[in-house]
Order: structure tokens, then C-alpha cells, then sequence
């Protein structure tokens, strides 16, 4: 794939006609050219030939960054420096929004791209008619050969260029090597959506390196599941593992993506039961569907990119509620892909659930059991894909992935059953009910199955077994982790929310987004403005930018593991509460009742709150504080003593103190 519409040495650029590079530009470009763009181009094309002059090197032109479904306007390759350069044409100021597109796309070569991680990155904001400002140039807080961004306009750009230059150190870079470096994202499910539906392979948006599970491979391995069950007329299902973080939804979405022609009598349904999940998917996919129809010279409005999301991104109870409807009809897809299929309710939380909410007394089937005889009404052939997370189950009557083998063995015996090799893992508690499978021969057991590696942090991928150490109360094991990640992942603990927040905002560059969690049984935060019974939205939290007061960044409204499982930040700060103490026998979870807490005695949902904090201590892609409060003793529901272990216990892991 050419990662750029037009390349060439800076002296060959120099010597080309203006015409010529146009033409090459307008023959890659993907979308309609509107005369903005050929404008554009021509500006930028003609302040470089006056720029560059007195610099040899090499000069990309529209650079793809797939992770982010962007391009940089211009990357120079010049002595030992990379220089990632974004134009603004006629603008008079240098505005927040631009300066963090430029960072994000320097942020984005510095961590993913092979050959530019150990080069020095400038990245340079260009807005052509603003006024020269003083010149500033100095390294990002991080200390990983990143600049700040750089302004300058039509006239500065060699000075800046030069000054950059006159404090590089480092061995020539060639143009042609650091073309060819490999490229491997990590995205987060929103980028990892986006792409993928604007037509990207997961080959394009996966990491690639050796230490890294090939995504493809689990991905290939479903495909040919669906290839032979749709071949020979036969009805399958494939449970898929994986760590928290290591890309089980982007299989499913990939595999979504495959199959969206109505054509092929193939069509697949992505569907989960987490409805922040689907909201925030459905809404980024839309807003990317109405920006990339507006570059290609299209309109359309926003309900009509809407339309075609929903019918790829369903809830899984809209999608069981149209099945309820006419009982004998099969479902218009042949493909499931259930989303965290352990969540799926168990045989009384569904018939509650009927009784109350459909009117439907006497409901016999749990809801895997009723979802798979949904596929089964298709005469040919079907598909299931179950996702399975690990100790992620949260809610109340979630039935883990046992329930969905027990309705295999007692109602479905003519289905295929294609586990992975790990789903014996205690984590996915599916132990027992897999001894029905003992005796089967339609059951396959796959590696491929299985997703090792977390692709969320990808600054240390140990930050999974940090968390479950820590849960397990493994110190050692813990330590251990500690020491595996800490040059790479930074995680601090503090009593301080105020400088827990100064320490996000301090960490986070460009648009990487930070935010607040805590637990949904967190009641006792509401001194430090901390409420987590006034709801959020989770698409303003999670979509919206750094000036809208709904969004993540405004440090105001906390989020719950309700409303981030399966979501991602880059920086979280994780608000610890009394609902979840340390004790020398274990943890202690409480529920806040009326004015005092109470202790949870049914294991089960001890159980819940146990994960409720793996889950919002593993949203992190690059770095975490936690916070512990200090308590008061004039308050009895925030005694000191509720908080004071938790603090300690977590100290003597020996996490740094801020």
C-alpha cells in the first residue's frame, strides 16, 4: 500500500513543474478535487519550492495516517530530523484544534512508525498569513525526541526548519529506508471502527511486530469458519478469547466489515448488549461517514450515515426483540458477532426481564439459548461469533459464556463448536460446563482462538497481569509486572485529586483524551465533586473535544465501568472509594445504603465490584493515576480507616507517589 500520493527527493522537487506535481497529487487522490484542495496543494507547493532551497533530503505529500483515518499535509525528511508539517492556507491565527492535529500526527509516527522512533520529530504548524511570532523551540515534557509543535508562516518555515537543524543530533536518515519502516498501530476500538468501515484492512490499522499476536490470524481463522459452514450448508459457532485490551472487538468489527454486501447472502451483524458501546460507535462511524462524503464532494446528512451504521452496529436486545416478533422468521443475517458474549443474561434474569418488560410470562430460554435458535431458523447455514472477556462480568444475572455451552449440549447438537484453547481458563469460569463437550466430535479446539498480547497499552502490554495481580493480592507478582512497565507506562498514586489531574493533563499531548472513573458503587466521592449518580453521556464523554464542558477532558464528570467497558482512554485517573477496601482477609466490597455502607455478603456480587474495578483499572492505553482519598474523621461515612488500607496495600507495590 503507498502510504502517500507524491514523494520525491527535496532537489527533484525543486526542479519539477508545479503542473506536474499537481497531476500526480489529483491522480492519487481518493476523493472528488474540489479547487479548494487543488488550491491548497499549489500554495503549499509553492512555499516549499521558496523554503527549501538550501536543503537536501526528501518530501512526502499527503502521508496517510490509517490508525486515524487522516493524512499529514507534508512529512520532510532533512538530515537526522522528521518533519511533520500541517498547513493551514490563509489562516491568521494558530489555532488549539490545529496545533493538536499536527502533535497527533507526530505522536502517531513516534509510536507506531519502526523508522521514526529513534529520530528526532518537529512538528510544524503553518498558518500561512499569521504574524511571526518569537521563535521558541524546546522538547516535549515526555523526553522522547518529540518537539512541541512549532509555528510559523509562508515566510518563517526555512528559519524554523534551520533552527531545528542547528540543534539535531543523530545519524542521517534515508528517504527510501525510513519510507519502507513497518507501520503498527495500536488504535482504540472508536479508530479501529472508523477505519474498518471506511473500507481499511485490520492489516492496515494492526501492529505487526513479532512480539504482537497477529490479529489477521484469529480473524482468518473465523473467516474460514463462515467460508465452510456457508459452503457446505452447516451451522457454526466460534468462541473467541482474549486479555482485557487485546482486540476481540476488532476481530468482531473486522469481521462485520467483511460481510456488508447484501449481495452474497452473507451478510454479518456486529451486536453487543453494551449500550454506551453501540452509542458511541454508531455516533463516531456517522460523523466519519458525513466528513468523508463532504471531502468526496457528496451531501448527506447525518440521519442518512446513521441509517447504514445501525444496520451494521445493532444492541443485542434490539436485535433478540425483532426475533420475538415473529417467531418462525430467520434473522436477515447469516453472521452474529456477539460482543462480550459472557455478559449475556442467564435463564431467570430473562424471564424477569420478559415478564416485566414484554409481557411474556413463563419465558423458558436463557439468552444465549434464545439468540442461537434465532440463527438456527435459517434453513442453509449461520454463523455465531462469541467474544469472550475474561473476569469482566459486571451486571447482575450475566450468565458468562457456561450458559451459552450448556444451550449448545442440551438444544443445539447438529452445530459446529469452535473454542478456543484458553476458554479452559478459570478467568472465563467455563470449566465445568466445557465437560459437556467431552465425548463431542463437532468440536474443535483452535489456538488462533485466542488473543494473547493487550493491544490497549501498547507502551507495555503487562499492565493486564499488573491488574490481575493486584486484584489477587500477588505482591510479588505484582512488583514484578511494576518493574516490567514502568519506563513505559507511568502509574502513579496519589490521596490528591487536584494533582491527580494536573498529572493527566500534563501527560496528555494533541487530542489524546484523559478522564475520571470510578466505580458505580462509588457514593462516597461526592466531596471532591465526584457524583456518580448524575449520569453522563458516554458520546459526549467520549467523542466530543477538549471545549465542550460534556466531554472526558473537562475532569467534571466521572465515568462508570458500565460506561467505559469496552471503550478506551489514553490517560485515566482512577478514583478509588470505600466500596472496595483492603483487609488482611481479602477484599471487602460495601454498597452505600441509605446514609452507610453495607457489607455485600452473596459472593456473586462481590464478585461484580471485584471486576467493576479490573475493569476501570485496565482502560488505559498509556498511563494511569490512582487515587485514594484521605477520608475524614468527621464524617462516618468516610472514615479514614475505609481508605487507609487500600492506600497502603497499593504503596507497598511500590507505586510511585505524586
Amino acid at each position: 500500500m503507498t502510504r502517500f500520493f507524491y514523494s520525491s527527493s527535496i532537489s527533484s522537487f525543486l526542479e519539477a513543474p508545479e503542473n506536474e506535481i499537481l497531476g500526480i497529487l489529483a491522480k492519487n487522490n481518493e476523493f472528488a478535487l474540489e479547487q479548494t484542495q487543488r488550491d491548497a496543494w499549489q500554495q503549499e507547493i509553492e512555499i516549499l519550492k521558496t523554503s527549501l532551497k538550501s536543503f537536501t533530503g526528501g518530501v512526502f505529500f499527503e502521508y496517510a495516517i490509517p490508525r486515524m483515518g487522516r493524512r499529514v499535509d507534508v512529512i520532510l525528511i532533512i538530515q537526522s530530523v522528521i518533519f511533520v508539517v500541517e498547513f493551514k492556507i490563509g489562516e491568521k491565527d494558530f489555532l488549539s484544534s490545529a496545533i493538536d492535529q499536527v502533535w497527533d500526527y507526530s505522536l502517531d509516527l513516534r509510536n507506531f512508525h519502526e523508522t521514526s522512533q529513534n529520530n528526532l520529530i518537529a512538528p510544524i504548524l503553518v498558518a500561512t498569513a499569521a504574524r511571526s511570532i518569537p521563535y521558541n523551540l524546546y522538547e516535549d515534557t515526555a523526553n522522547d525526541n518529540l518537539l512541541v509543535p512549532i509555528k510559523a508562516n509562508s515566510t518563517t518555515l526555512t528559519s524554523s526548519i534551520e533552527n531545528v537543524l542547528s540543534v539535531s543530533k543523530g545519524n542521517p536518515i534515508f528517504m527510501e529506508e525510513w519510507s519502507n519502516g513497518r507501520y503498527s498501530p495500536t488504535p482504540t476500538i472508536i479508530e479501529a471502527a472508523i477505519a474498518l468501515y471506511s473500507e481499511h484492512s485490520v492489516i492496515d490499522i494492526s501492529r505487526s511486530d513479532a512480539s504482537a499476536i497477529n490479529l489477521t490470524e484469529t480473524s482468518n481463522a473465523v473467516s474460514e469458519v463462515i467460508r465452510d459452514a456457508k459452503s457446505n450448508s452447516k451451522k457454526a459457532i466460534c468462541f473467541v478469547t482474549g486479555v482485557p485490551g487485546a482486540g476481540k472487538t476488532l476481530v468482531g468489527l473486522d469481521i462485520a466489515t467483511q460481510n456488508l454486501s447484501k449481495n452474497d447472502n452473507s451478510t454479518s451483524v456486529f451486536l453487543s448488549g453494551n449500550g454506551p458501546l453501540v452509542a458511541v460507535l454508531r455516533e463516531a462511524l456517522t460523523r466519519d461517514k458525513v466528513r468523508r462524503e463532504k471531502l468526496n464532494g457528496n451531501k448527506i446528512t447525518k440521519g442518512e450515515a446513521l441509517r447504514g451504521v445501525k444496520t451494521f452496529i445493532q444492541n443485542i436486545h434490539h436485535f433478540r426483540d425483532e426475533c420475538l416478533v415473529d417467531e418462525s422468521r430467520a434473522p436477515f443475517d447469516h453472521v452474529a458477532i456477539f460482543d462480550e458474549a459472557q455478559r449475556a443474561w442467564d435463564q431467570v434474569q430473562t424471564a424477569n426481564f420478559m415478564q416485566r418488560k414484554k409481557g411474556k410470562p413463563g419465558f423458558t430460554f436463557s439468552e444465549p439459548e434464545f439468540l442461537i435458535s434465532c440463527l438456527d431458523r435459517h434453513k442453509d447455514w449461520a454463523v455465531i461469533v462469541c467474544l469472550v472477556g475474561g473476569g469482566q462480568e459486571i451486571h447482575t444475572g450475566e450468565g458468562g459464556i457456561a450458559e451459552w455451552i450448556a444451550s449448545l449440549n442440551r438444544s443445539f447438537p447438529h452445530w459446529e463448536v469452535n473454542i478456543s484453547s484458553r476458554l479452559m481458563d478459570s478467568e472465563y469460569a467455563a470449566g465445568k460446563a466445557l465437560q459437556l463437550f467431552t465425548n463431542k466430535s463437532s468440536v474443535s479446539v483452535t489456538d488462533e482462538l485466542h488473543l494473547a498480547v493487550s493491544m490497549r497499552s501498547f507502551r507495555a502490554e503487562n499492565v493486564s497481569h499488573l491488574v490481575k495481580s493486584i486484584l489477587d493480592f500477588e505482591i510479588t507478582e505484582a512488583q514484578k509486572n511494576l518493574a516490567l512497565i514502568k519506563d513505559k507506562y507511568p502509574l502513579v498514586l496519589t490521596r490528591d485529586l487536584a494533582k491527580a489531574k494536573a498529572w493527566l493533563k500534563s501527560n496528555a499531548r494533541g487530542t489524546e483524551r484523559y478522564g475520571i472513573v470510578a466505580s458505580s458503587q462509588a457514593q462516597r466521592l461526592k466531596p471532591y465533586a465526584i457524583d456518580i449518580r448524575v449520569p453522563i453521556d458516554p458520546v459526549h464523554w467520549f467523542l466530543d473535544p477538549k471545549e465542550d464542558v460534556r466531554s472526558s477532558y473537562y475532569l467534571e464528570d466521572a465515568a462508570t465501568e458500565f460506561q467505559v467497558q469496552g471503550l478506551e482512554l489514553d490517560w485515566a485517573c482512577v478514583t478509588w472509594d470505600g466500596d472496595f477496601r483492603y483487609s488482611d482477609d481479602g477484599w471487602a466490597p460495601f454498597s452505600f445504603v441509605g446514609d452507610k455502607w453495607q457489607n455485600i455478603k452473596k459472593e456473586a456480587r462481590q464478585q461484580y465490584i471485584k471486576n467493576a474495578y479490573r475493569v476501570l483499572l485496565t482502560r488505559a492505553r498509556q498511563g494511569m493515576v490512582i487515587v485514594v482519598p484521605f477520608g475524614s474523621s468527621e464524617d462516618n461515612t468516610r472514615r479514614p480507616e475505609y481508605y487507609d488500607g487500600t492506600f497502603n496495600y497499593l504503596q507497598s507495590i511500590d507505586l510511585e507517589m505524586i
